[in-house]
């Protein structure tokens, strides 16, 4: 499958989950935030280093960007800058659902 249709397949997918989602609990469109740098900005920092440890070291994998990009996020109170780590967290997670998609599809 070409890069383009694998993603396309992807953003269906979760398009379908998200109205899965509004109907077992509502849209929820109001619900805080939850995010804090006080209590997040120590594990963002700890994920931060693990990831650029584990890429100098050759091991990095698509947990070690993940969880940085996820604990970034969760560390930001601004709401224009947490949204565009979420968009970098989900992102990430696409690319990473794009990764195990294209390795099954070598193994058929």
């Amino acid at each position: 499958m070409n890069p383009v249709a694998r993603q396309l397949r992807i953003v269906d997918e979760i398009l379908h989950k998200r109205d899965a989602q509004d109907a077992l609990f509502g849209r929820q469109d109001d619900l805080p935030n939850g995010t804090d740098v006080g209590s997040f900005k120590p594990i963002a920092d700890a994920h931060r280093m693990e990831c650029e440890a584990a890429f100098a070291a050759g091991v990095g994998t698509f947990r070690h960007v993940f969880l940085e990009e996820v604990f970034e996020a969760m560390a930001e109170s601004d709401p224009v800058k947490l949204r565009a780590e979420l968009l970098q967290a989900v992102a990430v997670g696409v690319k990473w659902l794009e990764a195990i998609d294209k390795q099954q599809e070598e193994k058929a």
